[in-house]
């Protein structure tokens, strides 16, 4: 909102207060009209609290909207529990106000009552309180892209006072009860900055040494259109085993919402690197050795038995064997 608009909302409370302080300070007028009255002077006394309460509320409610930035606006939430506290307490004010010394007792049996009925809404209430707390310490904000654990992952789109509503990536719209996000821990993706850095594991095979295989890949993330080229992609090794060399590709994006498709860019490009310089992923390889100067012409049985068992494991070697021993005439 501009700063015209935000003084437009301040009018109406503006107003009402003057008018109501104006009567309470000065009470002729209407005492010319009506008559001196008690209840009179108590009606002007009540005006006066919610309209103060209703001027204070707008003015948090302008505050919150020019701290907020177009991103991460405030949640709602925040703005209606600053207006009903403010209410709340110009209606107990307006008790006392009314009652006296009895007003404290009729709002202790009304807090009674109250319990009893929160007893029985018990979930309604933790639901609420949940949202309420949410809404104080802003874990995320609307737009937010959020991971909740075991509920669910996506963009923020309301925060209310039973419910949080979140979009995911397939346009699911789920609502989610505040009771149990307050439950999970929750991975903001977009706070306190939007950019994050992710990462892709690739092995490749120990014949390639480890520059070479970090020069192949920062010159094909080079390409990436996708992803954050400042600060700068790198790569890290993570593991050297057996299997091959695996390495951590790091580069950073601008949204978490375009993780899969820079994920799947840097790949295609990683591959296509590899494939142009001769080198995949390891893949299990079976060689067979064996000593030229003791192979004799009727041993090709026994090369082809340990061929059979080098790749065929379940074969039932002792069978070939005695094949390899029966007389060749037979």
């Amino acid at each position: 909102m501009t700063t015209r608009q935000h003084a437009r909302r301040l009018l109406g409370p503006i107003a009402l207060v003057i008018l109501s302080l104006g009567l309470v300070l000065y009470p002729t007028a209407l005492e010319r009209l009506f008559g001196p009255s008690q209840n009179l002077s108590l009606g002007i006394t009540a005006l006066a609290y919610f309209a103060s309460a209703w001027l204070i509320s707008r003015v948090v409610a302008v505050a919150l909207d020019k701290a907020a930035t177009r991103r991460r606006p405030y949640p709602r939430l925040l703005r209606d529990l600053v207006a009903a506290l403010l209410f709340l307490i110009a209606f107990a004010a307006t008790v006392s106000l009314y009652m006296g010394k009895g007003g404290v007792g009729a709002l202790a049996g009304s807090g009674l009552i109250l319990a009893m009925l929160g007893f029985a809404i018990r979930n309604v209430v933790a639901d609420t309180l949940s949202g309420v707390a949410l809404g104080i310490e802003g874990p995320f904000r609307i737009g937010d892209w959020v991971e909740i654990d075991g509920l669910a992952r996506g963009k923020v789109i309301e925060i209310g006072w039973r419910t949080t509503r979140v979009l995911t990536r397939d346009s699911t719209y789920l609502i989610l009860p505040n009771s149990q996000i307050a439950r999970q821990r929750i991975t903001n993706y977009s706070a306190p900055k939007p950019q994050f850095r992710a990462q892709i594991s690739i092995t490749l095979d120990h014949t390639m040494p480890i520059g070479q295989a970090r020069e192949l890949m920062l010159g094909a993330v080079k390409e990436a259109k996708l992803i954050q080229h400042d600060p700068a992609p790198d790569v890290r090794v993570t593991a050297y085993e057996e299997s091959g060399i695996t390495y951590a590709l790091r580069y950073w994006l601008s949204r978490f919402d375009l993780d899969i498709d820079c994920r799947d860019e840097v790949y295609s490009l990683v591959d296509d690197a590899l494939r142009r310089a001769g080198n995949v992923a390891p893949h299990r390889r079976i060689e067979l050795v064996g000593n030229a100067g003791s192979m004799q012409p009727g041993s090709a049985g026994s090369a082809a038995t340990v061929s059979a068992a080098a790749l065929h494991p379940f074969v039932n070697i002792g069978a070939l064997q005695s094949a390899d021993r029966q007389p060749s005439g037979t």
